[in-house]
């Protein structure tokens, strides 16, 4: 199949694009174990379903930048087959409200739900989909980050057999009650996610990087009708952000900081630890990051590891060296795992070399 795309530009209040400030606090991803299920499951937005009754929830959500307490709760199960990766959201909220009806419009100026979704965990090539109370999709691919200024942003990117329904627990648009808030269930076929006719990419008994995020705004009644509020100079309050997997900065688009989902296919429970590799792969993009900070005060690349921190890093307690290579157009850093001495590359643009 042929597919037409176009580019997409959007400024996205949200992010910060701009600059590179970092958490002091060092970020751990969240897991979750998806359980593979047997039974059918129909996406009508009702939580009682038998299959969603045997996975757990994942932890609450927490602000996107700090570990405060968001007003509302939300929480999410995920189940998978061998054709859909299942979504459960459970969004706590006393007004339920949405606007946007169009497809592909910018679904985040309502409050919404957000999928990220990072197959290979690269940070390059991943999916976005926004979803707010009335089921309206926002589905987008990212070719790179935001960060990096020769990113693609596919808007016209769909996700072909997107199931998605909506159950409200009050009454949607309506400011004289107060609600319960609002249930989104979701079936992404993994078709949606392949990069080639043969691409077998089922994650049986693999991870994902994954992350979720719910934007919130505060409003005002207008005519009996919801709205964004503003501030005095007109301008919309900014809007909350809370997440799954803390990102430490307010900006969804550090797809290295996602979590992992493993897709088991054991019955019963099972556990997922996070590799020691993908610990080595934070050192790197914590260095990519302190790259970024010092080219920006000094226009020019850091040709070796004592301009940004010490000359180690430490990772489980073992100490690696990693070896700078800068050349016309950017930089290599590599370093060579101690746990399975595989030697990991990542470049200027934050994409590691295969």
């Amino acid at each position: 199949m042929r597919l037409k795309f176009k580019w997409l530009t959007v400024v996205l209040g949200f992010l910060s694009i701009g600059g590179y400030s970092q958490s002091k606090n060092t970020i751990i991803p969240k897991t979750y174990v998806a359980a593979k299920t047997s039974n059918p499951i129909v996406i009508d937005g009702d939580e009682s379903d038998v299959s969603w009754n045997k996975a757990d929830w994942t932890d609450l959500f927490e602000d996107i930048s700090n570990n405060e307490k968001p007003k509302y709760a939300t929480k999410v199960k995920m189940l998978w087959d061998e054709t859909n990766f299942y979504i459960l959201a459970k969004i706590d909220e006393p007004h339920v409200w949405a606007n946007l009806k169009q497809r592909d419009t910018i679904i985040f100026y309502n409050n919404d739900f957000e999928v990220f979704i990072d197959p290979d965990g690269d940070t390059f090539n991943y999916y976005e989909l926004e979803i707010n109370a009335l089921n309206t999709a926002w589905d987008l691919f990212l070719s790179k980050p935001y960060r990096e200024n020769d990113n693609v942003v596919l808007n016209d990117w769909n996700i072909p057999g997107l199931k998605s329904a909506v159950k409200i627990n009050g009454t949607l648009n309506n400011p004289n009650d107060l609600d319960e808030g609002w249930v989104l269930e979701m079936a992404i076929p993994w078709a949606s996610y392949k990069t080639s006719y043969f691409d077998k990419n089922v994650p049986a008994d693999k991870f994902w990087r994954v992350n979720f995020s719910r934007v919130n705004w505060q409003h005002t009644v207008t005519n009996n009708s919801y709205e964004r509020k503003k501030d005095t100079d007109g301008k919309f309050l900014l809007e909350y952000n809370w997440v799954w997997s803390p990102m430490g900065v307010i900006n969804m688009h550090e797809p290295e900081k996602w979590g992992y989902v493993y897709f088991s296919s054991k019955e019963g429970k099972d556990s997922f630890t996070i590799p020691q590799d993908e610990k080595v792969k934070w050192e790197l993009y914590n260095l990519y990051r302190a790259q970024k900070e010092y080219f920006q005060k000094n226009k020019v690349w850091a040709k070796s590891l004592v301009n940004l921190t010490k000359e180690t890093i430490t990772v489980e307690n073992k100490i690696l060296k990693p070896i700078f290579e800068n050349h016309s157009s950017g930089y290599n850093i590599s370093v060579k795992s101690p746990f399975s001495n595989q030697i990991f590359t990542i470049k200027e643009d934050g994409q590691f070399l295969k």
